[in-house]
């Protein structure tokens, strides 16, 4: 992505309104593999999601040029809670 697509794509993400999909419909969407649990990251999430604590929201954008989901922000965060529940409502703002 170029310099003023990315700027963009960054000022229509502060501005979109916050959704929720389901964990397996986002991994489905970006074709990307699920990281194990013995990544570092995907360990920590997974602690503060037993602790009870809230994730910051994922951000994802639509690569409509390679049909395909960016995971913009939030892909440990997303492997972490898939463990839990593939079904997993998350939320997520989406451009």
């Amino acid at each position: 992505m170029d310099q003023p697509s990315a700027k963009n794509a960054v000022e229509a993400m502060k501005n979109a309104k916050m959704t929720v999909f389901a964990a397996k419909d986002i991994f489905r969407a970006s074709e990307l593999s699920l990281l194990g649990v013995s990544n570092s990251h995907v360990d920590k999430d997974r602690a503060e999601i037993a602790r009870d604590e809230k994730l910051s929201p994922l951000l994802l954008y639509r690569d409509k040029a390679n049909g395909k989901l960016i995971i913009a922000d939030g892909y440990h965060r997303l492997c972490a809670v898939y463990k839990f529940d593939e079904d997993a409502m998350i939320p997520c703002k989406i451009v």
